[in-house]
Formats: C-alpha cells, structure tokens, sequence
C-alpha cells in the first residue's frame, strides 16, 4: 500500500522563481555561458539548470573505457581559461578543467543540479519564457525568465543510436551501447565485438584491447584518422623558456587554428592529395603490407565527416600486435554466439558494443510552446545557427563539425551578452529574427548540405533541424574562420532583429 501511494502522490510544488536569463545545460557551453554572463552582463540576474547530478555533460555521462576528447585541448578549452595538459584529454581532465572554471569565477551558486526540464512556454502578453524542471527530489519547480539560452547539446543523453539488425535477440552474449556502459562490464579475456568505425570505436578499442583475448572492429566502410604524438612540440618550447600560461595558450591557439584552416581548404581544393597524406600515415604504423584498401582508405573525400586524432596511433598499434583484427563488411544478422556478415563470414564475441553514434536531440526532449502553441522547430529558419524565426528571446548553441565545439560557444556567448546589452540600452524586452523583405523569395535548404558534410546522425535527424537560406545570415556555415569575424560583426540594428 505504502509503494502506491508515494508512485502516485501529486509531485510536490515549489514557489515559483524569476531570472533575467536561463541557461539549459551545465556542459561545456552552459558553463562557458555562466562565465561570459557574470563577465559581460554583470547586472543580470541567472540559472543554470542541468539534468545530471553533476556539471560536464558529455564528459560526465559518458563511462566508456578510454573516453577522450577527439580534437584539442588548445581549442575544446576555453579561450579564457589556458590548457596546460596534453592536447588530446581524458574525459577526467576535461572534468577537472570545467570544474577550476566554476571555481574561479564562483559559478557554483548559480547551477541547480539534477533538474529535469520538461517544458518551456514563451508568453508573448507577458515576454517572459516559463520552464517547468522536476528535481531530485521529485519537486516540481517552475521559473520564469526573460531570456532563454540553450546549451543543453545536440543528442540525447538517455539512449545511443543502435541500428536494427536481423536475429539480435538470438545473441546471447551481451550488447550494448558505450553510452550507457555497464560499470560491471567485465570484458576481460573475453572475444569483443566493436560495431562501427567513428571516434568512440577508436578510442575504445586501444582501451580495453590489452585486457581482451581478442577484439574484432566491424565497421561498414572506413573512416579517417590523424595519428599522431599527444603533445604539442610549440607548447612544450615555449614552457621550457619559461613563458607565461596565459601566452603559450593563445600563441599555440592560434597556430593550431591557423594550421585547421589550412587543412580545411586543401581537404577540398586538394582532397587526393590530403588523402595519400592521411593514409600515409595510418600506413607507417600498420606497416605495407596491410590490406588498407580494403580496410582503411574511407570511399568519401576528408572532411565530409568529421576526422579524430589518434594519440600516438594507438588504435592501429593494437592493430599491428594482432589484438584487434577489423572486418569491412555489412552484418547481415545476429546469431547466437555474434554475427553473421554478408560476406559469408561469422564473428563470434562473448559482447558485442554496438559504438554506432548517438541519436540527434534538437531541444532537449523539452516540450516547447510559443503562446499556446507547440513548436515546430523544423518549420523554423535559422540566424545563423542560432536564432530561429518565430522564436522569441532564445538563442541555441550549436558548435562546429570541423572544429572545436567551444570555439562556437565562445563567439556566440560574446553574441548574446552583447544582445542582452544593446536591449537594455534600447529599453525593450522581446526579440525575435524575422525575414526581411529582401529574403521573402528566398529558397529554403535543409539545416547542411549533405554533399558538405554528412554523418549519419545528421542525416537521419536533419528533419528535426530548421531550414537554412541561401544568405550567409541564415544559415550555420560550419566555418569558424568565417564567423570568427562574422559574429562579432553582426549589425544589431540590421532588419533581421525585431525588437518590441
């Protein structure tokens, strides 16, 4: 009796409290967000509220042996805050990073952990947004606030992306998801399967290969990697000179910029050459007489999916020592003991980890309403990739593909602050993006051009994303090169910003 009636009591209710702005998500831009506010609109009043018990997002969800970030630290980190460990962290370090940030600009008081937001309700009568959160303790809280800022990242968080293959509940091994993996996983001298070829499967793999009899990597076509030492040789020179932090950060910043660019615009000017130069140099750890074609030489040019770093090729030294063996095939189903592939082949493992990617989660599976309305994000146009027509007083973070999300959460952390300003100094409290005349007539595209870049879970969710025009202004251009001048130029007072 006692069981039923706490699962179905009414959930409690609190008073209902007021911010000037909201922040969805104590990840790496809802704390990045948190310090560009404290620093650039000091008179404001906010909240960050976070789902998990915890701040960090990615890096504290995720449990995975081995998770590491896939790009580097010198641009991933914060332009504010210098990185002084390797260039590729641990999921660990980065934690520890995020955490000296919290603590030394005092963002703790203004981060309520473990609150679930369920819905998010724009009053045009009132210009004021209404979020209603359950926290840990099964209370209902609501606020209100003036702005809302979503950082609350691009997938859900609850479940990974696992295809439907044929005869997969005949396997009785275990399967799962790296996403939501077992802390009692016990993997060692067991056969390990890894479905897929992207970042998590790399570095995966070198994580848990030494500890298992055996790990075959099934992947459907190649993917492409950059192997290299973890360090940064600028980095360590200019530390053996003894210069300061602050300026070994920016200086090796820059360069590591500079060098991305660089790399960006031959992978399309040039993208045979950059090939070769790629798998040059998975060639000389797995050594000539590998069978790359087949295994790994990707059938698309660099760059139309994003490219990880490899620290120190450890995924193909496990190659090269005969503990991982990789399959190039299609699974035509699950057996008993693991997989059947097209090919004819089977595989058998004791687990199969499906590292298949994540599925794309636009709003934070939060239930959004404009007077009344629910919202249609799909039917929306995008201001260049952040705000969205028809959507009063938010703005959404959504990094780059090609580059450190953060470089993204930095530029439009300045854009808002920067908005926040200009309308107190014009005394109003609604904005919204809205077409201009000119743009009328203007073709609507989807969110990216697939012919551009084309992960699978950009395209099996890119019907859940706004459109994009055909002017700079409204789209995402994925170019960080481009928006690093473009953002902070952005006339305030063009006809794209209707204020009231």
């Amino acid at each position: 009796m006692t069981e039923v009636a706490v699962r179905t009591a009414p959930a409690k209710s609190a008073k209902t409290e007021h911010f000037d702005v909201l922040i969805v998500g104590a990840g790496i831009s809802g704390v990045g967000g948190a310090y560009h506010l404290k620093q650039q609109c000091p008179g404001k009043s906010f909240v960050v509220l976070e789902g998990l018990e915890s701040y960090g997002g990615t890096w504290l969800m995720h449990k995975y042996p081995g998770i590491r970030s896939d790009s580097d630290l010198y641009t991933f980190g914060y332009r504010f805050k210098p990185w002084v460990g390797p260039p590729i962290a641990t999921a660990e370090e980065i934690l520890t990073y995020m955490g000296e940030v919290i603590d030394e600009n005092d963002l703790a008081p203004h981060i309520r952990y473990n609150h679930k937001i369920t819905t998010a309700s724009w009053s045009g009568k009132d210009n004021l947004w209404t979020i209603e959160a359950t926290d840990g303790d099964g209370v209902k809280r609501t606020f209100t606030a003036n702005f809302l800022w979503m950082c609350q990242g691009y997938y859900r968080h609850s479940e990974g992306y696992t295809p439907q293959w044929p005869g997969m509940e005949k396997y009785k091994g275990k399967l799962i998801h790296p996403q939501t993996w077992p802390e009692d996983l016990d993997y060692k001298n067991k056969n390990v399967i890894v479905i897929g070829s992207g970042a998590t499967a790399a570095t995966l793999v070198p994580a848990i290969a030494n500890d298992c009899a055996h790990v075959t990597l099934v992947q459907r076509s190649p993917t492409y990697f950059i192997p290299g030492r973890n360090e940064n040789e600028i980095a360590n020179m200019l530390r053996e000179l003894e210069i300061d932090e602050t300026w070994i950060h920016e200086i090796v910043r820059r360069k590591v910029l500079f060098d991305q660019e660089a790399f960006t615009h031959r992978a399309v000017a040039e993208p045979e050459v950059v090939k070769e130069e790629l798998l040059a140099g998975v060639r000389a750890i797995v050594g000539p007489d590998y069978d790359m074609a087949t295994h790994l030489t990707p059938k698309y040019r660099p760059w139309r999916q994003r490219i990880a770093f490899v620290p120190d090729g450890d995924l193909f030294q496990t190659v090269l020592s005969g503990k991982t063996s990789i399959e190039t095939d299609e699974i035509e189903s699950f057996t008993e003991t693991g997989l059947q592939l097209k090919s004819g082949k089977k595989v058998d493992g004791d687990i199969i980890i499906s590292a298949t990617g994540f599925n794309l989660n636009v709003l934070g599976d939060i239930a959004f309403t404009i007077d009344g309305k629910p919202l249609d994000f799909a039917s929306t146009v995008t201001y260049r990739g952040m705000m969205f027509t028809g959507i009063p007083n938010m703005v959404w973070v959504f990094g780059y593909f090609r580059a450190s999300w953060t470089l993204r959460a930095d530029l439009i952390g300045d854009f808002v602050c920067r908005l926040l300003n200009q309308m107190d100094k014009k005394g109003v409290k609604k904005v919204e993006v809205a077409l201009r005349p000119e743009d009328k007539n203007m073709p609507l595209l989807s969110w990216i051009d697939p012919e551009n870049f084309n992960p699978g879970y950009l395209m099996r969710g890119m019907h859940l994303l706004p459109k994009r025009g055909d002017k700079p202004e409204w789209q995402h251009t994925q170019d960080y090169w481009v928006e690093k001048d473009a953002l902070p130029a952005i006339d305030l007072d063009d006809k794209a910003f209707v204020y009231k």
